[in-house]
């Protein structure tokens, strides 16, 4: 395989795909210096990126930096670095990807930010260079969530996923390599798994959306926002550390797993929750909470790194194969 594109290398990103995670990778790659060419064909992609820009970062994007076209391969074709965020189905991944690969110069990671869709699933329509292809799922919004879950397809060859994880280091992000391809990866899984009880829940009428909010918020997301589930029970087991958290509770939580709730999204359902999410938002400037909740992550990754914790226990990218 020819050898990709060095971190240090890299001075062009394509983002294709400019709705909501595109333009946050936008935003990431020119406020850290890079040239980007984006690419969409919806009509109004253009302004409507330019106003989600000067949103995320305050200032309007610089023109000698950010071009645009509707047309992926030209971006595509004068890249270092391709990020792929167009719509989250099978059928447009594969034709974009066909196009991305036939476009892009063979050194080049082409890179999906698919939320969920397995990269072998599209990885084959990629004629020329389908080692080069893989999935960079970023915690939305890339421009401030620092995860980044790497996953390879069938065809993704080592150098690739090992390019991956250094590309994405060097962007300020904090990568994690899947070693198996699964449906929503892990990271989404991870909130499925909370959503699916939390919204058996609230459909049970045993709280309401807002105190659910609340338990978690005032809880134990405080504690996962600075090192992940397994290293918190860890620390809560005392001297006895996490050997002594399964055997204190292991039982009882088994209790609780054989107690939890296994919803369907019927139409009844959803108006429930719909019902609890409005009254728990009513009279809330919806767009003034997401202000101040994006500063406060600001803020929060500030003390994370200034306490030593921005890698949680160890840094993840130093895990062995």
């Amino acid at each position: 395989m020819t050898d990709l594109i060095a971190p240090a290398d890299i001075r062009t990103i394509a983002v294709i795909g400019t709705g909501a995670l595109g333009a946050s990778w936008v935003s990431l790659a020119l406020s850290q210096g890079y040239a980007v060419l984006a690419s969409d064909p919806a009509d109004g992609a253009h302004d409507q990126l330019v106003a989600t820009v000067q949103a995320q970062t305050g200032a309007p994007p610089p023109a000698d930096r950010l071009r645009f076209t509707t047309d992926a391969a030209e971006a595509a074709a004068q890249a270092d670095l391709v990020l792929e965020a167009g719509p989250e189905r099978l059928e447009i991944k594969r034709e974009l990807f066909a196009v991305l690969d036939a476009a892009a110069r063979p050194q080049v990671l082409l890179a999906s930010s698919t939320s969920g869709l397995l990269p072998s699933s599209f990885q084959d329509a990629c004629a020329a260079h389908p080692e080069r292809m893989l999935v960079a799922h970023p915690f939305n919004p890339p421009h401030l969530m620092p995860l980044v879950e790497i996953v390879g397809g069938a065809a993704t060859s080592p150098q690739a996923i090992a390019a991956a994880m250094a590309t994405f280091t060097h962007l300020g992000k904090r990568p994690i390599h899947l070693r198996r391809e699964l449906p929503g990866h892990v990271a989404n899984r991870l909130q499925a798994a909370l959503w699916r009880e939390a919204y058996h829940l609230v459909a049970q009428g045993a709280v309401s959306a807002a105190d659910l909010d609340t338990a978690i918020a005032a809880g134990p997301g405080l504690r996962w926002a600075l090192l992940g589930p397994f290293a918190t029970q860890h620390l809560s087991g005392g001297p006895g550390g996490f050997a002594h958290v399964l055997a204190h509770l292991g039982p009882p939580t088994q209790d609780w797993w054989d107690d939890l709730g296994t919803p369907r999204l019927t139409p009844e359902l959803v108006d429930t929750l719909v019902a609890s999410v409005q009254a728990e938002f009513a009279g809330v400037d919806t767009a003034d909470v997401r202000s101040r909740r994006d500063d406060a992550l600001r803020d929060l990754l500030d003390l994370k790194a200034r306490r030593g914790l921005d890698a949680g226990v160890g840094d993840p990218g130093s895990e062995p194969a």
